[in-house]
């Protein structure tokens, strides 16, 4: 679906018109109408209000042109329900809410996150613990949180 219809679905699912979505943003009815015909696309502080106004991600607006996953746990991020919030209640679209909540990581430290894991994640092929923690390591040292960049 392409951000001109997913922004004329949510402000209908809101029973909103176009003027009242406008008043709510601070726009006029013309930009709204633009958006929703496709002749133009809201900018980035626009994307923002309105993932506020409609509590969805900017990559939901967007049409979900990108696979989202957790920078710190590398869960891919399906929904918008999974994904992180700000203390403000913008969405952090880099975590998801179990990594990252109101403004705090989880995770203070990568072997705390390893711990967790090797608890909870199942283990089929019955690997040795050092074994399923190198796995582990390798692929979450590629994420943002813990990549060597961090």
């Amino acid at each position: 679906m392409e951000t001109k219809d997913i922004i004329r679905k949510l402000r209908e699912s809101k029973d909103l018109t176009q003027d009242q979505l406008a008043e709510h943003l601070l726009v006029t009815r013309q930009a709204v109408s633009r958006w929703e015909t496709g002749e133009t696309q809201p900018n980035t502080e626009t994307l923002k209000l309105l993932s506020r106004e409609f509590d969805v991600s900017i990559n939901t607006l967007l049409g979900s042109p990108i696979q989202l996953v957790c920078q710190c746990c590398g869960m891919p991020l399906t929904e918008d329900s999974m994904i992180s919030k700000e203390p403000d209640g913008d969405f952090n679209e880099d975590y998801c809410k179990w990594c990252y909540a109101d403004g705090h990581y989880t995770y203070e430290t990568k072997d705390a996150l390893l711990d967790f894991l090797l608890e909870h994640m199942p283990n089929p092929g019955n690997e040795d613990d050092e074994a399923r923690r190198a796995q582990y390591d390798g692929y979450l040292s590629q994420l943002k949180h813990w990549g060597s960049n961090a």
